[in-house]
């Protein structure tokens, strides 16, 4: 059985959100790398998104990556 990049993209997105939302609301002191979290499934959802015209989601993963880059910016600059 051959995995196709799409599927990857999707479910290793969807993986690492939530990761991201467990490591943030857990408050355990890994913050910025929940949010590097979010940016990784930001990226990899907005790619899935891409490749099947899904411009919702797409606008959506622009919109989590966009707080992703601010959140690790405010928590560490």
């Amino acid at each position: 059985m051959k995995l196709k990049s799409p599927v990857l993209l999707e479910w290793g997105g969807v993986i690492t959100a939530i990761l991201y939302c467990l490591l943030v609301a857990l408050n355990i002191g890994y913050e910025f790398i929940g949010f590097l979290l979010l940016f990784v499934s930001a990226i990899l959802i907005g790619l899935w998104s891409h490749l099947g015209q899904h411009r919702g989601i797409l606008l959506l993963q622009i919109f989590y990556g966009t707080a992703a880059i601010i959140g690790m910016i405010r928590w560490y600059g």
